[in-house]
């Protein structure tokens, strides 16, 4: 969606909003995180689903993935292997909480 949403509509669906973001939270929280983590020199990278927040990508994490950073990773290297591990975990982080309701 790539959408920071209003606190009026995080309020309004308190606790019933979830997201994924494409990065081991709480580390690089926003935009650009791929990019961010080469250049911190990171071994590995990620992605996150979590509940909204007023807060941007500082909601209670409900399932997180980790993929190794290769020599010669690109941003959009690094993009594509998180990216799959993303169509994993979302999937089970829904059926999960889908589960516990």
């Amino acid at each position: 969606f790539m959408r920071i949403l209003t606190p009026g509509f995080v309020a309004h669906y308190a606790g019933r909003l979830v997201n994924i973001h494409p990065s081991l939270l709480p580390a690089f929280p926003g935009l650009n995180t791929h990019q961010r983590a080469l250049d911190e020199g990171c071994k590995l990278a990620g992605a996150t689903v979590h509940r909204v927040t007023t807060e941007l990508d500082h909601g209670a994490i409900l399932a997180q993935a980790a993929v190794p950073v290769l020599p010669g990773d690109t941003a959009d290297t690094l993009a594509a292997r998180v990216l799959s591990q993303e169509h994993l975990i979302y999937p089970r982080a829904i059926a999960g909480l889908l589960a516990a309701s």
